[in-house]
């Protein structure tokens, strides 16, 4: 259930193996608290720059507030620091010398900051909660980030000086609410911020009439609800392809029924209020109120022109993403087209704002990079595609600052790999020059790119030898690694090396190809049969990767085999993939599990009569889905932070969580009956494998009620159950010792249950 792939696969590559944590740290306990609901705050109107009511906008929560903070600047070095840690996120100041990251060597993801060829870093925040992303002034003088109180799902948006003064918050201060971070404006005079603040759903009306029956139907634009992949159609993109162009908000030059119809999310009520604003950092100018949005699961501000005249917006639930450009003069929306799900910052104005350069799969099976030559009121005169690969996902875009050059990072079956392109704008299209020239790696995964100064670039990568780290690329050099980063040979502590996984490809009972990456326990001869589990990832579009997992390396320590499939839902293998699993599809989705289960025995080889399944988030719902639908196949189950009724999710999620999840499992009055039949508690009574429940105490993205419900539901059964609560941890665990004591807890339930 996370909100971007890219932002997990970061996290959980992260995990630390080694080394103690700062005392900061949250402490793991087994005994449940129950998080504390802090009251929503009254709604009020947007306001626009004039304080008036903002024409054509829904209430929005008021403009954020600065709240000045004590400077919590850090030493060059942390009290206590992990040997094998983690950097990534990077950004770069203007220069391109110096670069604000997070990592986690004191324990907790923290910002910190310091210079790319030199191991001089210093301690920007040390406050104990979570940091998330990173962006650097265009003028050098900021740094904003956001950071999650307590861990939860809840963030704030932050500013501080490059030296560690001027700590202030700028946006999420507000009980209730949570502020995410957009672009800066060129020139660094602004940020922009989104603020969200749960509406709730409409009071119930008591009118003494009978409730209306359920609406059965599905929603209308929900293509293949019945879960097939069937190919999506791709025209060309020419200059008379008006179905991407889509002047306003209404759609209408789309046709019905498109998968993009923007009628198929959840009616008014179901969701959150979201406002974007551009703030002043320096607190002189009030927020500028740009858009506003009821009821909606995403809204970012990913691009401003160099003159604030137009605004590029990303919105709309998974699978459904939508960018948007705005005239900030005026407020008119002057095109709205499809893009991909993944990486947020979908794309970028031309220096002249004449071009827009997009990563979108609009009307494709996979994501090209898109551009569009702009009118002078900022409606394209025609697309092109200006980069495209066969069977390939364009996965990463970094548009130059002075519009010459694309680096695109493209998705090759879970590895990456990376080109820089010379663009060009024409009067008729912009277009690419010349042949794309390829960067070499030294790891499997890039993810994050950004500009670092002129012609240099900053790249976070991970691998399956490696720990995330940044590395930088001068103009005609080699990537060279930043001396603050990890180094290879201290992924994992000296004794034994991490196992590179092999992938492997199956056929599922429909025909469907499926894929995943197999990784055998040191010291087992090939064709010996091995303990072995099925581990799931979350999203359910996350897609599993190449890289570092201390949570594999824990488990393969024990003598257990694992096999990490992408089932169908998954990103990484086109659009049709990734929507497979919608509505009834899903429990096809749930053979899938069972049919990567008999594959493992085959190519692995696992043990049959010794299997397990685990997963986090959307896995967590598949591990309890398989224990009851597959009651018999599996001996034991880990589910972490996974879903066991969709009613009782729908009723505790967060609103805009709600709003995506809506689209990818169903509505929950339309589709009250299939969801119905779709939770694992519907089937609690096939329960016969023991499991393990784990949670953090403050996820408000999957409530902790879910595993609470499910275990009370075995035990009541005679079944041996467990719930394992992590103190100040949300829906990703990011402190060092609780990570560290859930890893060792699920690998010895594990291994008790295996090999025992």
């Amino acid at each position: 259930m996370a909100s971007d792939a890219r932002n997990l696969t970061e996290r959980r590559a992260a995990e630390d193996t080694a080394g103690t944590a700062a005392a900061a740290a949250g402490q793991p306990t087994v005994a449940h608290r129950a998080r504390d609901a802090s009251p929503a705050p009254p709604a009020r109107d947007g306001r626009t720059r004039e304080g008036r009511p903002a024409d054509g906008l829904p209430p929005a929560f008021a403009a954020p507030a600065r709240v000045p903070l004590p400077d919590a600047s850090g030493p060059r070095e942390a009290t206590t620091r992990l040997v094998a840690h983690g950097c990534w996120y990077p950004s770069a100041d203007p220069a391109g010398t110096q670069a604000a990251f997070i990592c986690d060597r004191g324990g907790v993801p923290q910002l910190w900051a310091g210079s790319v060829d030199g191991d001089d870093v210093r301690l920007l925040d040390s406050d104990p909660d979570p940091v998330r992303e990173v962006s650097w002034s265009p003028d050098g003088r900021w740094i904003a980030y956001t950071t999650a109180p307590g861990g939860g799902e809840h963030s704030r948006v932050l500013c501080v000086r490059p030296d560690g003064t001027g700590r202030h918050i700028l946006a999420g201060a507000e009980p209730g609410s949570s502020a995410h971070l957009g672009c800066w404006a060129h020139d660094g005079s602004a940020v922009a911020v989104t603020v969200a603040v749960p509406t709730g759903p409409p009071a119930p009306q008591d009118t003494g009439a009978e409730p209306a029956a359920t609406e059965s139907a599905p929603p209308a634009g929900w293509p293949g609800r019945d879960g097939d992949a069937v190919l999506l159609g791709a025209p060309p993109h020419t200059g008379a392809v008006r179905g991407l162009l889509l002047p306003g908000l209404t759609g209408t030059a789309m046709a019905s029924g498109s998968p993009y119809d923007r009628h198929a999310v959840p009616t008014a009520g179901f969701g959150d209020g979201l406002s974007a604003y551009l703030i002043d950092p320096d607190g002189v100018a009030a927020p500028v109120l740009l858009a506003s949005e009821k009821d909606a699961a995403t809204l970012r501000v990913c691009d401003l022109s160099r003159d604030g005249a137009l605004a590029l917006l990303r919105r709309g639930p998974r699978g459904r993403r939508e960018a948007v450009v705005l005239r900030t003069t005026d407020g008119a929306t002057t095109c709205v087209v499809p893009v991909a799900d993944g990486d947020p910052w979908i794309g970028r104005f031309s220096p002249r704002a004449d071009t827009l350069w997009l990563r979108s799969n609009a009307h494709r099976e996979f994501a090209v990079l898109l551009a569009a030559d702009l009118d002078p009121q900022a409606q394209p005169r025609g697309w092109s595609v200006a980069a495209a690969r066969e069977d390939t996902d364009l996965e990463l875009l970094q548009v130059a600052h002075d519009g010459g050059t694309a680096v695109l990072a493209w998705n090759v079956r879970g590895a990456s790999e990376v080109e820089i392109l010379d663009l060009y704008p024409s009067s008729t299209a912009a277009a690419a020059t010349g042949p794309p020239r390829p960067v070499p790696l030294p790891h499997e995964v890039v993810t994050r790119i950004v500009g670092a100064g002129t012609r240099r670039l900053v790249l976070a990568l991970s691998g399956s030898q490696r720990r995330p780290g940044v590395w930088w690329l001068p103009e005609g050099v080699s990537l060279l690694r930043t001396p603050w980063s990890s180094r290879d040979e201290d992924a994992v502590p000296p004794g034994r090396p991490p196992v590179r996984p092999v992938q492997l490809r199956l056929t599922a009972r429909d025909g469907l190809p499926l894929n995943g990456w197999y990784y055998r326990a040191p010291g087992r001869g090939s064709a010996e049969p091995a303990p072995c589990v099925i581990h799931l990832h979350g999203g359910p579009e996350e897609q599993e990767r190449p890289v570092l997992n201390p949570l594999y390396h824990e488990i393969l320590g024990r003598g257990l085999d694992i096999f990490a499939p992408d089932v169908r839902g998954s990103s990484g293998y086109g659009r049709s993939f990734v929507d497979a699993d919608l509505g009834r599809g899903r429990f096809a989705a749930l053979d899938d599990v069972a049919d990567c289960a008999a594959h493992a025995v085959l190519a692995g080889p696992a043990d049959p009569s010794r299997l397990a399944v685990m997963g986090r988030s959307y896995g967590g719902y598949l591990t309890f889905a398989s224990l009851v639908w597959h009651p018999d196949l599996f001996r034991t189950g880990v589910a972490v932070c996974g879903m066991s009724d969709f009613a009782t999710f729908f009723e505790g999620t967060e609103p805009w969580i709600a709003q995506s999840a809506a689209h990818k499992y169903g509505h929950p009055d339309r589709d009250r009956e299939l969801l119905h039949s779709l939770s694992p508690m519907s089937r609690i009574d096939a329960l016969r494998a023991p499991v393990l429940a784990v949670h953090g105490e403050h996820d408000t993205n999957v409530p902790p009620g879910e595993s609470e419900q499910f275990v009370q539901a075995a035990r009541e059964r005679g079944l041996t159950a467990e719930l394992l609560t992590l103190r100040d941890e949300g829906h990703d665990f990011l402190r060092a010792d609780n990570r560290r004591f859930f890893r060792r807890s699920a690998a010895d339930w594990l291994e008790r249950h295996l090999t025992g």
